[in-house]
């Protein structure tokens, strides 16, 4: 049984984990703290934003930030659901059919560009998302721990993409943007691009440490005024007229577990209000549907994310 840390051991070991995250990813230390969130949240991340603002750069750094299994996956059109999960083939030797696994089994899986895969093999991630095991031809494959899919996707192209389905989106924890960088920091940028070789991010934490952290998160108190903040927001986008879908029970536990998250991130062992608040958009943005009306008036992310600025304003904050 893992043996959780004391709140502020973990934060200031996750400290120096930020802290290099923001020497490679310049002037976004908002981007870098919800990428901590979401690992310690177990919790899988999707990184959409439009070409060259380093959503792959930032994907890397943070998996190579913890010293455990890493793979990448380029997706492509082509790409089969047997390029990801395994195949099982005939060994002649033997005389017996063996599974060789796919890359899906490390600790960490970018999956870069996600919705230049077929939904066919998009659905190939859904169960070790969701179940972190792997079933195939009858026998069940455990996912090793910890495990996290790191995914990417420019939300401005449509030429050979293939939208991710509700299902999919729901299965990521949070999606968060980068955006372009301020002046002083593109500076900075431009004077790396001029270096040998960009900075890169060494292996900060060990697996087991990781996974103390992760313990640890579950031991942060949420008040249960605070549980009910958190129900009355998700009822809001369940009954709210310019949402056809509101936040499924998944979503819930997501905002839940980030906010206990965050709360240890900062060095503390009970929830505010504000870590809800400040969590509600990357939690909750990409899991609701628009009703038609309203996304054919106005940019889908953008207004999903302005109705859910007016359900926090509307919703009265527990003291």
């Amino acid at each position: 049984m893992t043996v959780p840390e004391p709140p502020v051991t973990v934060s200031s070991r996750l400290g120096h984990l930020e802290a290099a995250l923001n020497s490679v990813i310049r002037g976004k230390p908002e981007v870098i703290r919800l990428s901590v969130v979401c690992l310690l949240s177990r919790g899988h991340l999707l990184i959409e934003d439009v070409p060259g603002v380093g959503k792959t750069t930032l994907a890397h750094a943070l998996a190579r930030s913890v010293d455990c299994g890493f793979q990448r996956l380029q997706c492509t059109a082509d790409m089969l659901p047997g390029d990801i999960l395994g195949v099982t083939i005939y060994n002649s030797k033997t005389g017996e059919f063996e599974f060789k696994p796919g890359p899906i089994f490390t600790n960490f899986l970018l999956a870069d560009e996600i919705n230049r895969a077929t939904p066919k093999t998009q659905s190939a991630l859904l169960e070790a998302m969701n179940e972190h095991q792997v079933s195939m031809d009858g026998t069940t494959y455990p996912m090793a721990q910890p495990f996290l899919v790191i995914a990417t996707q420019n939300p401005v192209e449509h030429h050979g993409t293939y939208p991710l389905p509700e299902s999919q989106m729901d299965r990521f924890l949070m999606r968060i943007r980068i955006g372009y960088p301020d002046a002083l920091s593109e500076r900075s940028i431009l004077g790396q691009s001029m270096m040998a070789t960009a900075p890169s991010v060494l292996p900060l934490l060990s697996p087991e440490e990781l996974l103390k952290a992760q313990a640890a998160v579950e031991q942060i108190s949420v008040d249960d005024a605070l549980v009910g903040y958190i129900l009355a927001v998700v009822d809001a986008t369940r009954s709210h007229e310019q949402f056809a879908l509101g936040v499924s029970p998944r979503g819930t536990q997501a905002l839940y577990r980030a906010s206990q998250a965050l709360a240890l991130l900062e060095g503390r062992d009970y929830v505010l209000p504000d870590d809800i608040k400040r969590l509600v958009t990357p939690v909750f943005a990409h899991r609701v549907v628009l009703n038609q009306r309203t996304s054919l008036a106005a940019r889908s992310t953008e207004a999903a994310e302005r109705v859910l600025g007016e359900i926090l304003d509307r919703i009265e904050v527990p003291l």
